[in-house]
């Protein structure tokens, strides 16, 4: 994939998680993709990966994902990424967070997402949950 041809993969894949769909998110990972969240447990497969989606989607009915950078090595791209919402679904707090990070890809042959490893500040994050973007 040419790094233009990323840059509109992962301009699509933020565009998803905008969209309210969960499968929608999924459907950017091989069938058998993984991904996991801050070194927690791994998602394998669609289903699996649009539960992970559908959760933020229900946290946040507002949310908003955009691209902020696109890097790659031999083996791995970087895809970094701002979330701004407002934590109104079940159990919410009603507080807006904005918390940037970044997820780790490695794709198969058909140029799906077949690893991903997201990363961001958690601590960060809980804290805006609590008392807002300051």
């Amino acid at each position: 994939m040419t790094l233009t041809e990323l840059t509109k993969f992962e301009q699509r894949y933020a565009e998803v998680w905008c969209s309210r769909n969960p499968e929608s998110v999924a459907a950017f990972f091989a069938e058998r993709g993984s991904l996991s969240v801050n070194d927690g447990p791994l998602a394998v497969g669609r289903a699996a990966i649009a539960e992970i989606a559908r959760g933020f989607m229900r946290d946040f009915p507002d949310l908003v994902v955009t691209m902020s950078d696109v890097s790659r090595d031999s083996d791995r791209t970087k895809f970094h990424w701002t979330l701004t919402g407002t934590n109104t679904g079940p159990r919410g707090t009603g507080k807006r967070v904005r918390i940037s990070g970044y997820e780790l890809w490695q794709f198969d042959n058909a140029g799906l997402i077949e690893n991903s490893k997201g990363h961001f500040d958690s601590a960060e994050y809980e804290r805006q949950l609590k008392h807002g973007v300051n």
